[in-house]
């Protein structure tokens, strides 16, 4: 499931650059502009992610921080355009997860946001030879590079990465990636096979790699990620 984020900001144009910086990458994002507004939305619904500016209208992002410390845990990104340590030390002192000042790049935003998150769930993300699987996002790379995969393809890779080396026999993997599907057939998982292997050689073509067979058969038994 994709990240959802709340960002708490006054100013529209730096809220409507976050929120299309958040949903380019497949996050969920809602904006308020107002700290009161903002504690009545985190009691109701659950977040992953709070983008708090410290300088609201109605009460300071240290206070939004402080009281919502007080029935939750949701991180927090400060955003702020005051720049003096003390700043920085007392929203962290206070719960916050970590700071970026204006002006800012909305990609460090993000990247920030992704590395809180690395931080706090390690176990969401898994690499595994030259593949990294990114759970929050649902998404997988190759060589640094993102795989652009439909939904089963998107399971049926996550599920051979998950245990490198098992041996998955079809069966197996119908019943874990093709679970909720009508009329699916043993063939599909061939199918499904055989388009990720092509977009993986795709990758390996682009960047001048060996084209490496990840996906290996074992005849009579099923697939693996590895030998």
């Amino acid at each position: 499931m994709s990240l959802s984020i709340l960002i708490v900001e006054d100013e529209p144009s730096i809220a409507e650059t976050l929120l299309y910086a958040c949903q380019a990458e497949q996050m969920r994002a809602q904006h308020v502009g107002l700290g009161q507004h903002a504690l009545e939305m985190l009691r109701k619904q659950s977040f992953d992610m709070v983008i708090l500016d410290i300088g609201l209208p109605d009460m300071t992002g240290f206070e939004v921080c402080k009281q919502l410390r007080r029935f939750c845990h949701t991180p927090v990104l400060f955003l702020t355009a005051r720049n003096h340590e003390v700043d920085r030390i007392l929203g962290l002192e206070i719960g916050a997860d970590d700071y970026v000042t204006k002006p800012f790049s909305p990609r460090e935003v993000v990247a920030r946001i992704k590395a809180i998150q690395r931080r706090l769930h390690p176990e969401a993300e898994q690499t595994v030879a030259g593949f990294q699987l990114d759970e929050h996002a649902n998404r997988i790379y190759y060589q640094q590079q993102l795989l652009q995969l439909t939904r089963y393809e998107f399971l049926l890779l996550k599920t051979l990465i998950s245990q490198p080396h098992r041996v998955f026999s079809r069966a197996a993997l119908m019943d874990t990636v093709w679970q909720l599907a009508e009329d699916s057939m043993e063939r599909t998982v061939d199918t499904h096979v055989k388009t990720l292997r092509s977009k993986l050689r795709e990758v390996s073509l682009v960047q001048n790699l060996p084209a490496t067979e990840w996906i290996v058969t074992h005849r009579g038994m099923g697939y693996s990620l590895l030998p």
